[in-house]
């Protein structure tokens, strides 16, 4: 089996037997691609005469590009499970990345912001909805979405009418891997939402034309389809940025916030964990870094022997 049959198959068995995400497919199809080219332009014209000495090539040349720590470990990631799906499945007879060192990750803080400024933002949007228009009206609701339920950007662009439950305010989201949850969200999310469905979003809706199907999305973007996560992006930029002093800044910053928040206010981990749809307890310890230094931080500036 050749590099480009094999890749194929790999990306066929990443979608339809461990479901990662389209995202992490995308980005695992990337890594495998730029691998082939390096092989190709190598001589190794087959996985099966792949070696320890072509995949070390392969990563030095990243390195060299300067690609990022978390980028280089991604990586190194991608052709292991390749290797180790190849090695099952009968394409090569050894793995060559069984010796493969990956960087260590270089640990990143998330941007928090304050609650102060998260509810300057909102509040200031709940004035410009309460005038009616529909945009206004869905950025609301979307961004106390994010913020009061802690979804994935993904998440919320997946969202169906009828997956939110106002009465007893949650939301029934798919996260990473095709895994169902129920996320719950408080008062100011719910009475936006129920703002957006009652006005904004039928103004949204593209008119009806015979054939075409009943549109499910819950928030939908100017044009009357599901909305998409560059615009998310841009809305939440345009009204978080500002307040937080930075150039740029995704909807992550109102998921992360959110964590925070949450421990900040007597949470434990594993409710944090579960809410925010982490496989791993120690994707979510991130955040107790984050509580802690605005502890120390705190104590610094207030204690009189700091």
């Amino acid at each position: 089996m050749d590099w480009h049959q094999a890749s194929e198959a790999f990306e066929t068995h990443l979608r339809t037997v461990r479901r990662l995400s389209p995202s992490t497919t995308r980005a695992y199809r990337g890594d495998l691609r730029d691998l082939v080219e390096v092989a190709l332009l190598t001589g190794v014209t087959t996985p099966a005469d792949a070696d320890l000495e072509l995949l070390r090539e392969w990563q030095g040349q990243a390195s060299e590009r300067g690609d990022a720590r978390s980028t280089l470990a991604r990586r190194t990631a991608a052709v292991r499970s390749f290797f180790a799906w190849a090695l099952e499945s009968g394409v090569v007879t050894h793995d060559p990345s069984l010796r493969l060192v990956a960087p260590k990750r270089g640990r990143t803080l998330p941007t928090v912001a304050t609650a102060q400024a998260v509810s300057e933002v909102l509040d200031g949007l709940a004035l410009i909805a309460a005038q009616g228009e529909p945009l206004p009206l869905r950025d609301h609701a979307m961004l106390e979405l994010l913020y009061g339920a802690g979804v994935r950007v993904s998440e919320l662009c997946g969202l169906d009418v009828e997956a939110v439950d106002l009465g007893r305010g949650t939301a029934r989201v798919l996260g990473k891997g095709s895994k169902e949850r129920v996320v719950p969200f408080g008062a100011p999310a719910l009475r936006a939402i129920d703002a957006y469905l009652r006005t904004g979003r039928e103004a949204l809706m593209p008119p009806e034309e015979p054939g075409r199907p009943a549109v499910k999305a819950l928030f939908l973007g100017a044009r009357g389809g599901r909305i998409s996560p560059r615009t998310v992006y841009e809305v939440v930029s345009h009204r978080l940025a500002p307040t937080l002093g930075v150039e740029h800044v995704g909807p992550h910053a109102l998921r992360h916030s959110a964590a925070t928040h949450l421990l900040d206010g007597g949470a434990d981990l594993r409710t944090v964990q579960e809410i925010l749809g982490h496989a791993s307890l120690g994707t979510t310890q991130i955040y107790t870094h984050v509580s802690s230094e605005r502890l120390t931080a705190a104590y610094r500036l207030a204690h009189p022997r700091a």
